[in-house]
């Protein structure tokens, strides 16, 4: 079979599709207009014994799709901390998708590791991060909270001579979480993904940037006194 050959079409297709719906973007509903009753009765179509032509698959999902698309990706979009995508990232992306790397390591996928390094250090330097630190890119909210609340307990344990890699959190020195009452929903399950029962966690209000940050339990806060 010609790789080319039965590829080409489909792509084009969704090509076609992606851009009809990026130039129609700033004239369409920013919110959905079908119900989640329209759309589960498009969408959720028996399973078939035999697949469909490529081609029929994107129009249908595109047809089936319509209506339950929110319009994020356009400059009217003002919900959340998401937005659209540049030319060259959507155009990357598509790239990335065609390459099917996995990233796992750099025996697995050079060019993607060293992608990787870069930006890490691109962002470090954006930010003012000193050149040294450690980095880690992560797939959203969720994992940014569990990856920063890892290393902050790891780092509060290790102060009090408690290995936690090693010997667990079971007889570990209890930790106290303060934070503000704003937090996203992700924070309270990265506590109890991270072994850190819900009742070590405190909120404070207002928030302060002494107070709002991980703390251990027998630590007294930043200048302030050991008694309260």
């Amino acid at each position: 079979m010609d790789t080319s050959s039965s590829f080409r079409p489909v792509l084009e297709r969704a090509l076609s599709h992606s851009v009809a719906y990026l130039e129609n973007l700033d004239k369409s509903p920013v919110a959905p207009t079908a119900t989640y009753s329209e759309l589960r009765a498009r969408l959720a179509r028996p399973l078939q014994e035999e697949g469909l032509e490529p081609e029929k698959v994107v129009d249908d999902l595109v047809a089936d799709s319509e209506g339950g698309i929110m319009g994020d990706a356009g400059g009217r979009f003002f919900a959340w901390v998401v937005g659209g995508s540049l030319p060259a990232a959507l155009a990357a992306d598509w790239i990335t998708s065609t390459w099917d790397q996995n990233a796992a390591l750099y025996a697995s996928s050079p060019a993607e590791a060293v992608v990787e390094e870069v930006c890490g250090s691109w962002l470090k330097e954006l930010l003012g991060i000193p050149s040294t630190a450690s980095f880690a890119q992560v797939t959203g909210c969720q994992m940014a909270h569990v990856t920063c609340l890892a290393a902050a307990r790891n780092a509060l344990l290790a102060r009090s001579g408690w290995d936690v890699e090693q010997k667990g959190l079971s007889g570990a020195p209890r930790i106290r979480i303060i934070s503000s009452d704003q937090r996203h929903g992700s924070f309270e399950r990265a506590i109890r993904l991270l072994g850190l029962a819900k009742t070590a966690s405190s909120t404070c209000r207002p928030m302060s940037k002494d107070a709002c940050r991980w703390i251990h339990s027998s630590a007294p806060w930043p200048n302030r006194p050991a008694s309260r």
